[in-house]
């Protein structure tokens, strides 16, 4: 491939279900000074868009989300050129009406993992970045009408509790998190959002519920969450969410806005 073909324009954090469609697929390896990514990236084009797709725990899911390596992911994406981020996720609702099949375009969160390699600052350059509101407001519109022009269900904010992994939660823990009101849980959006916001890449996560957390006891609907329970609900609602992802890829304009806050100032 040639430079120009390496580059793309929109990153998406998913596997082959999303790509797996697209003709003239070419898959790159990149090298990162943060070591290895997560597996190879597809880049294809979509519509005018060119659409580089990582899969965030490697095709086979061998990476658990403890050990993904984030900082060569997103490095990896900004290589490419990659200016807007889309980072769809697996995550459970720790609210009754945030239901299964839903999706949650998330607008804070609050991590409570630990260990990550969390910044491309460690020194000697020190560079200490906002973290008021981690996503982008113009791509959370664009997924939020993307979504609703899909027919499918979506909340239009919601705060994403990050844990470590790869257990689920206990009940005690479970209901912490929704007594606080927080509405989703998951093992991923930290750090990639905010290494994401680190490079001055927009950033947007796209929740997909596929169960109620273990803390919801009481709930008619809710069973404790199990590995294969999370990845059923998952599958069915792929399509569902390539639908989004590619109305979106249609939405985004060419560049970021000029005064766009995700820019490193």
């Amino acid at each position: 491939m040639s430079e120009q073909e390496l580059r793309a324009d929109i990153g998406v954090f998913g596997g082959s279900g999303f790509y797996g469609l697209l003709e003239e697929v070419e898959e790159v390896w990149v090298e990162t000074p943060y070591g290895a990514p997560s597996d190879k990236i597809a880049v294809a084009r979509a519509g005018e868009k060119r659409v580089a797709f990582l899969p965030r725990h490697g095709k086979d899911h061998r990476f658990p989300p403890h050990m993904i390596n984030y900082r060569a992911n997103v490095w990896a994406m900004h290589a490419l050129g990659v200016k807007r981020l889309i980072g769809p996720c697996a995550a459970g609702s720790l609210q009754p009406h945030v239901k299964p099949g839903e999706f949650v375009v998330t607008d804070q969160f609050v991590n409570r993992t630990w260990g990550r390699k969390d910044t491309f600052y460690d020194g000697p350059l020190t560079y200490h970045v906002g973290g008021a509101d981690p996503y982008c407001p113009e791509l959370r519109r664009i997924a939020i009408e993307a979504a609703r022009a899909e027919g499918i269900p979506v909340h239009e904010r919601g705060t994403v509790v990050v844990v470590q992994g790869p257990r689920f939660s206990t009940r005690a823990e479970s209901k912490e998190f929704a007594r606080n009101g927080w509405e989703v849980i998951n093992m991923t959006q930290y750090p990639e959002v905010i290494l994401a916001r680190e490079l001055g890449i927009c950033y947007a996560n796209i929740a997909l519920i596929t169960d109620y957390d273990v803390g919801l006891e009481g709930h008619p609907d809710v069973e404790p969450v199990t590995h294969e329970a999370v990845l059923k609900v998952f599958a069915e609602n792929n399509a569902k969410l390539r639908g989004l992802l590619f109305r979106m890829f249609d939405l985004i304009p060419a560049e970021p806005p000029a005064a766009c806050r995700c820019r490193l100032r």
